[in-house]
């Protein structure tokens, strides 16, 4: 399971419309790897949460995949439609 199947599992298990979460990830500047989440309207009060505590969970633990994998500085990008 590479990190964006990963980051993929996790927010489809939270959102109304898993169909459409799409995630993508791509080389930024300097060794850095971006992990771009994007959500229907709709579903991006739960993928955020209250206070911003499942977004910062949902962050917390695609980086805790990435070290496990040795993939460096990881930045997490939630977005939506």
């Amino acid at each position: 399971m590479n990190i964006v199947e990963y980051a993929e599992f996790l927010v489809k298990n939270i959102v109304k419309q898993p169909d459409l979460v799409k995630v993508t990830s791509f080389n930024g500047d300097e060794d850095t790897t971006i992990v771009e989440i994007i959500v229907c309207e709709e579903d991006m009060g739960a993928v955020i949460g209250k206070e911003g505590k499942m977004a910062s969970s949902i962050r917390t633990l695609i980086q805790a995949f990435a070290y496990l994998n040795n993939i460096k500085n990881v930045k997490i990008n939630i977005d939506s439609f």
